[in-house]
């Protein structure tokens, strides 16, 4: 429910003891100085205040205008008796289209007419409750009428639903771009990234517009099994949405085709309908690839230059790449695991491997603040208190050695949150290549709370990546 905190009574007849109970409800709210006391009394009728205009709007007692809305397309006409004070202290909007009429018609979406009652009960109370199906609806409501509070109000909504994973993305993405909101059109785009795998499994991929897949395409941010499988979920999308040719060439160039191993390049050459249909588009990237897997990274950064995007791996969820890692009761003590990851993408590194150690600490506390029992004087400190730390997870590689010449290693950590039964990613810390933390994990997170929203069924959920990043190399002449 979206409690947005104010309510204006205005009209006339009743109106006055709405408005004598606004006067009352503001000075009583302030402190005074009755009979000497050294301070006052706080009385709060805000509640019987709302009750009186929640009385108001349903019986329409001294309504002095009719607002008529019709559903766009039908005849189904819904009427409100309302009040031009009220409806115009809040919109501008209202304001003018009442200004000398005391009936009027309004024509709206379908959808936006089901959640006018909605609409007009926020302008008299200031609070509603939202269902998912009705916040773009009501978000084109209140930006129709420039009700400020109310567009912010279900902005909020839909970005914290978007976290949780509750939300639809790529809808609620697509209403973004077209009213303009940023903030709302980032927070989507962040969700798809970090949940493609779930996304194009699903419903909402066959709604994705070219547009969108051009945003999404490019992102090294992107959490996936492995490209392959962002290769099969763009495949589908082709057959499904039929773009026109440039449209298919420019996604399928997209493609970083150097993290797909020979053997699974060769079966998409003989089976993908797409690239049987494109082909030519790719050809250069395809034997790019062929290349970079057919000699070391060390002899290929000789002749041609590893730095561009498709040498770099996505966030990919494959056991080469990382490793999950549950963390039962993590409020409780220090943690550590290890795991092994492929040194490099290349083909000439597909059996080398690299080994990790993972350190967790729940409260770490930084020099600073660890615990000191005595100053110079032999007067006793007090200890820092656990919840002066913060989380701390540190991956360090087990050894060093030639393996890893001319690569660095980015480490990502996703953390998942359980919603509608299936687990989503809510948060993502990337390491700096030359640190072995994030300096921000889970920095603002309270995992003593069991309903943390960091934590399913009181674990923390979390999935280790290294990414390996090739180093820029002197070309020799060719």
């Amino acid at each position: 429910m979206l409690r947005l905190g104010y309510a204006k009574p205005g009209s006339w007849g009743s109106f006055w003891a709405i408005l004598t109970l606004v006067g009352l409800a503001t000075r009583a709210a302030q402190k005074a100085d009755v009979g000497g006391e050294a301070a006052g009394t706080s009385i709060n009728h805000s509640q019987m205040l709302l009750q009186r205009l929640q009385e108001l709007l349903r019986q329409g007692n001294a309504s002095d205008v009719v607002l008529r809305v019709q559903a766009a397309g039908t005849d189904e006409v819904r009427v409100f008796h309302a009040h031009r004070l009220l409806l115009g202290l809040h919109s501008e909007l209202f304001r003018e289209l009442l200004s000398n009429q005391s009936e009027v018609v309004l024509v709206e979406p379908r959808d936006c007419a089901a959640v006018f009652d909605k609409f007009i009960r926020y302008l008299y109370c200031g609070e509603l409750t939202v269902l998912l199906a009705q916040a773009i609806p009501l978000h084109r409501l209140a930006t129709k009428y420039g009700v400020a509070s109310l567009q912010r109000g279900v902005a909020d909504y839909m970005r914290a639903h978007l976290a949780g994973g509750a939300g639809p993305a790529v809808g609620w993405y697509h209403y973004a771009v077209s009213t303009g909101d940023e903030a709302l059109r980032e927070s989507c785009l962040q969700f798809l990234a970090w949940n493609l795998s779930a996304v194009a499994g699903s419903a909402e991929w066959g709604a994705v517009s070219p547009e969108l897949l051009a945003q999404l395409l490019p992102r090294s941010d992107l959490v996936l099994q492995d490209e392959l499988e962002l290769f099969h979920a763009l495949e589908a999308w082709l057959g499904r949405a039929q773009p026109p040719p440039a449209v298919a060439e420019r996604a399928l160039r997209a493609i970083r085709y150097p993290m797909i191993p020979p053997a699974q390049l060769f079966q998409l050459q003989a089976r993908s309908a797409a690239l049987a249909r494109h082909g030519d588009a790719v050809a250069d990237l395809l034997l790019q690839a062929y290349q970079f897997h057919a000699a070391s990274p060390l002899h290929y950064a000789k002749f041609f230059d590893l730095n561009g995007s498709a040498f770099l791996p996505r966030n990919y969820l494959a056991p080469a790449w990382g490793a999950p890692w549950v963390i039962n009761n993590p409020a409780r003590d220090d943690r550590s695991t290890s795991f092994q990851t492929q040194l490099g993408p290349s083909g000439h590194d597909s059996g080398r491997r690299v080994t990790w150690n993972v350190l967790f600490s729940p409260r770490w506390l930084p020099v600073s603040l660890r615990p000191v029992y005595a100053d110079a004087a032999g007067t006793a400190l007090p200890a820092a208190r656990p919840e002066d730390g913060r989380p701390r997870l540190v991956v360090t590689p087990a050894s060093s050695g030639g393996d890893a010449a001319g690569v660095s290693f980015q480490k990502t950590v996703l953390v998942g949150a359980r919603q509608h039964g299936r687990l989503l990613v809510r948060h993502a810390y990337s390491f700096h290549q030359s640190s072995e933390e994030a300096g921000d994990f889970l920095a603002h997170a309270d995992l003593q709370r069991r309903n943390s929203e960091y934590l399913v069924e009181n674990a923390l959920h979390l999935h280790l990546i290294v990414k390996p990043v090739y180093h820029t190399l002197i070309r020799t002449p060719k």
